[in-house]
């Protein structure tokens, strides 16, 4: 329904951030990692994804804000693997970055995973095979060899394929992928920081 919201920080709290919009308050369920970018009084936009419960008692509906479009992404790829809700996808992201978020996918990094609070080994195995299984399916479709992308299915390669393995992981479609690696060194430059700066071009 709401795409993003633009307007003051009214208040911030553990993993809460209000933005009052036109005199409207609009409470949004957040990870650190946005908490960080904002302070009280400024003004600030987060991209924003609504979650109705009908599971419960009373319909529940909440509202999430990022203050980054990858970070959105990210979560959106989190809850729609099994078993994982919005509140776990939240301790992973206020835990890691959605460019190591990626790697570790890629890498199968359980470690990596567990280290956020309330995620269990059983969790992140299925996060890993489910978000590896999206790749493969993506792989065997074409769309990498049509863009021009080769990327070695769970095997460790070069930074390039990697790169675009975690990207791809993230929901990003192949084109938008070869687009943002361009011009990036991938030889002088670390992994994660390739994937960075590959992220930071695409939601400019």
């Amino acid at each position: 329904m709401f795409y993003y919201l633009s307007g003051t920080v009214a208040e911030i709290e553990a993993n809460l951030a209000v933005i009052d919009c036109g005199g409207v308050g609009y409470a949004c369920s957040t990870t650190n990692y946005t908490l960080s970018q904002l302070k009280r009084g400024e003004r600030a936009r987060l991209y924003t994804y609504m979650n109705i419960n009908t599971n419960a008692k009373d319909d529940v509906v909440e509202l999430f804000g990022f203050a980054s479009q990858s970070e959105l992404k990210s979560f959106r790829m989190l809850i729609n693997v099994n078993g994982v809700g919005p509140r776990a996808a939240l301790s992973i992201l206020s835990s890691t970055t959605p460019a190591n978020l990626a790697m570790s996918v890629v890498m199968g990094d359980e470690k990596a995973l567990t280290a956020a609070p309330g995620i269990g080994k059983k969790i992140a195995q299925r996060i890993i095979l489910e978000l590896k299984d999206k790749l493969a399916k993506e792989q065997s479709s074409g769309g990498f060899e049509a863009a021009g992308i080769t990327i070695p299915a769970m095997q460790q390669g070069s930074k390039s394929s990697e790169a675009s393995a975690a990207l791809a992981v993230l929901g990003y479609g192949t084109q938008d992928i070869a687009a943002a690696l361009r011009g990036i060194d991938m030889e002088a430059l670390p992994l994660e920081e390739i994937i960075r700066q590959a992220l930071k071009k695409m939601v400019r």
